[in-house]
């Protein structure tokens, strides 16, 4: 069972930056697609970011287009840690911002993919 512990949510004015980090408890952590999801009240859970492991022992970090050139997903394999930089934050970015992770390589943007999740950290970013 991998457990993963999220933080680094808060409030923040638009056009201000946060880094959410999330922590997992797998020793296996760096083969793993680890991803952000988000979820916005009465909507539903959306893929943000994921950092996903190749057979050429690189990752390769995909985006959705809402966040693209804005956030920056990372890794830190010594630490079982992966990152999101946001910055030029916007009000519509408001969520619970969601760390999971799946052995899968594909379909990562898709949530049904990932097997652990994080408890969720509230970003509030006001206009």
């Amino acid at each position: 069972q991998v457990q993963l512990v999220e933080s680094g949510g808060g409030l923040v004015q638009a056009g201000g930056s946060l880094r959410l980090s999330c922590t997992a408890s797998e020793r296996t952590f760096s083969t793993y697609t680890m991803a952000w999801f988000r979820q916005a009240p009465g909507k539903e859970r959306e893929f943000v970011a994921a950092t996903v492991w190749s057979a050429e022992n690189v990752y390769y970090a995909y985006y959705a287009d809402s966040v693209k050139g804005r956030f920056t997903a990372s890794r830190d394999n010594a630490k079982n840690s992966v990152y999101l930089q946001m910055n030029t934050l916007k009000p519509e970015d408001t969520a619970v911002y969601y760390c999971s992770a799946t052995i899968q390589t594909t379909d990562w943007h898709m949530s049904r993919r990932y097997d652990y999740w994080g408890q969720g950290t509230q970003v509030t970013v006001s206009s």
